[in-house]
């Protein structure tokens, strides 16, 4: 492929690219924004694959068919309880690659720089393994703890911050042994760096609590985009160093928003301590009686109500309930319920995770409402159910100063006439933090498996 017809397929790739990113943003056209994303890829990868400098194609072609063969498997056979923790897996492999093309890049025997040219090339190196290892080991660890294979609770180590500050200081001083050598000499300083950096991404994200995982999978998102973009610098490829500043760049501005969503600094999630599987509240125990409903009941109340707001929750996509609640909403809209969704920006383990559920179940666009969109409307509702989420419905966050959620913005579902909160077992959420909202008197309680009880509510809804 001639250069200029090489330049024109990835600007058109770049372009998709941006626009399947505008797509994403919005519930309507994210179905229309993965198409961009996906065609903008097919150009690219084909681009590079019968470019002119690209040979080898007995080993490329296998592999290309492996990983699509990989890829169409796991798309068809993963849950969307799954997405978040395969997210992770995903990062990992990005991260592995930055650093496997770091070494490739450095060993590369037909690589004649001089002068500053090689001094920028090395830097480039350096940065990408380090980035890309970090990338690698964090990614394994958050899929480790979203799959519930390790626990969510943050791993304190003594001096735990000076530790990832000595890693870091030694890892700058490698960086200049490895700028001063000559040839491959400098393999050991660059080795020894990944080593620190593999431990640093473990420790990093170990220290981090489990309820902040949502954060730390958009912050791992942010560092694969930044390892492909150090990567497309080694490889001089534009269209790679302008893919990984654009998931790089919107990975740290939705890493913000979470943050912002959680009332949390991106430096205290970094520090790690949220989420420590019980709680740290300076209050008693929550005080009242819980009140259990039942599923008729609980139907008839939904018939009864004129507004009702459902709040989704991990606990629905576990269920994999969100087909019924669908066909709730459709029965109750049509005896003139006014329903509506209300989500909170971390609902979930992924960011827009109950978005997609939602629209999967073919909830309309329309009654699917933010958070602050939604939140001043409780005191007007008849009735809302919570259906399998915790910690964003939680009153502690502003009635308890000394929550570990303290301040986070929440779902004021309490201010409802009548909330009704699915729920297996009294235990607490994925921060660990006891919920008051369960003995107040405006709470019921419908026991059980969700699934199974929006299941009972349907029943006792005519169609």
């Amino acid at each position: 492929m001639a250069n200029g017809l090489m330049t024109v397929s990835y600007v058109a790739a770049a372009i998709l690219f941006i626009l399947s990113l505008g797509g994403l943003s919005r519930q309507d056209t994210a179905r229309r924004g993965n198409f961009y994303g996906a065609l903008g890829m097919a150009i690219a990868i084909l681009a590079t694959v019968i470019g002119a400098h690209v040979t080898g194609y007995a080993l490329l072609v296998p592999a290309i068919a492996i990983g699509a063969v990989a890829g169409w498997t796991l798309a068809v056979r993963v849950e969307m309880t799954q997405m978040p923790e395969l997210v992770a897996v995903l990062h990992s492999f990005v991260g592995l690659a930055a650093t496997l093309v770091g070494y490739a890049s450095y060993l590369d025997p037909s690589s004649h720089f001089t002068g500053a040219e090689k001094t920028i090339h090395e830097v480039e190196i350096f940065l990408g393994v380090f980035i890309g290892a970090i990338t690698f080991t964090g990614s394994i660890i958050a899929f480790g703890k979203l799959r519930g294979s390790i626990s969510g609770k943050p791993l304190m180590l003594p001096a735990r911050h000076w530790l990832n500050l000595a890693g870091i200081l030694v890892s700058v001083y490698l960086g200049g042994v490895f700028l001063g050598t000559e040839g491959s000499a400098g393999l050991p300083a660059l080795f020894a760096m990944t080593v620190i950096a593999l431990l640093l991404g473990v420790h990093l994200v170990m220290a981090i609590g489990g309820a902040d995982m949502p954060v730390v999978v958009s912050m791992l998102n942010s560092y694969s985009g930044w390892a492909a973009a150090a990567t497309g610098f080694m490889l001089s490829n534009d269209l790679l160093i302008v893919t990984g500043a654009l998931v790089g760049s919107s990975g740290a501005i939705l890493s913000y928003i979470m943050c912002r969503a959680m009332n949390r600094s991106f430096v205290s999630v970094i520090l790690g301590g949220f989420g420590t599987g019980g709680s740290t509240s300076s209050a008693a125990a929550p005080a009242g009686e819980v009140v259990a409903i039942t599923a008729d009941e609980t139907a008839q109340l939904l018939t009864d109500a004129k507004e009702v707001i459902i709040v989704p929750g991990y606990g629905m996509a576990v269920a994999q309930a969100q087909g019924v609640v669908s066909e709730i909403t459709k029965r109750l809209r049509a005896k003139g319920v006014k329903v509506r969704f209300a989500i909170h920006p971390v609902a979930g383990r992924l960011p827009g995770h109950m978005n997609v559920l939602l629209a999967e179940a073919k909830v309309p666009y329309d009654i699917v409402m933010e958070m602050d969109e939604i939140n001043a409307d409780f005191p007007e509702t008849d009735a809302v159910l919570v259906v399998g989420a915790n910690d964003i419905v939680n009153p502690s966050a502003q009635e308890d100063p000394g929550s570990p959620i303290a301040g986070m913005p929440v779902l004021e579902v309490w201010k409802a006439k009548t909330v009704v909160v699915f729920k297996r077992s009294m235990a607490t959420g994925y921060a660990g933090v006891e919920n008051p909202l369960f003995y107040k008197e405006n709470t019921r309680m419908l026991f059980g498996d969700a699934k199974k009880s929006v299941d009972g509510i349907l029943a006792h809804i005519p169609s």
